[in-house]
């Protein structure tokens, strides 16, 4: 997955305010890359190519190759800070990533089979998403794009839960591992307004 995804940065002296004003002034994003055995490092990117990237779903959950001071480093995007009322990106945080140590990331959920879900198709029932998104725990070549969440079978009153998911090999789930509390629901199936679903006559 490295490679796919690759971010030209600039290391940048001047911090605050006023330098982060100056920055976004020339169409640049403030930014900052920590993590791993190096310092935190105070970097500048190109808002018209950090925006590109940012159109593509799986540059949330992928490794990006973070290119620096001539050299490159794997990294992953950890938190943006959007402009409230203006479609700018105001800051960026990234962190860098080792092979053999596991991150903690949080995967897109794509809901399937949502029409042909049987308390929706047959039941008339409305479903309901409880999360768009996991918080998981692997290693970073077994960090996936996203996770399926597949409704097909479930009627009326069911839930998916986190348990439910099949999540791919190497990747664990981080709130199941406090324990079975935790197994909270991320979609469930409503009955209908006005009442509760009546099975169709076959």
């Amino acid at each position: 997955m490295s490679g796919e995804f690759v971010l030209n940065a600039v290391a940048r002296g001047d911090v605050g305010k006023g330098a982060s004003r100056r920055l976004r002034n020339d169409d640049l994003v403030p930014a900052i890359v920590y993590g791993g055995t190096k310092n935190p490092s105070n970097i500048s990117l190109s808002h018209r190519e950090l925006v590109k990237a940012l159109e593509n779903e799986a540059f949330f959950s992928h490794l990006i190759t973070l290119k620096l001071d001539g050299g490159a480093e794997e990294v992953i995007l950890k938190d943006l800070q959007r402009h409230p009322a203006r479609p700018r990106i105001l800051h960026a945080d990234f962190q860098r990533v080792s092979r053999d140590r596991k991150l903690h990331v949080h995967i897109p959920l794509h809901f399937i089979n949502q029409e042909k879900c049987r308390g929706v198709k047959d039941q008339g029932g409305m479903i309901q998403h409880n999360a768009v998104e996991v918080h998981v725990s692997c290693l970073p070549q077994d960090l996936p794009e996203f996770i399926e969440v597949d409704m097909l079978s479930c009627e009326v009153g069911d839930s998916v839960h986190l348990s439910d998911l099949e999540l791919p090999a190497g990747v664990e789930s981080v709130e199941l591992s406090h324990g079975p509390e935790h197994d909270m629901p991320v979609a469930t199936v409503l009955a209908p307004k006005g009442g509760v679903a009546e099975e169709t006559a076959s």
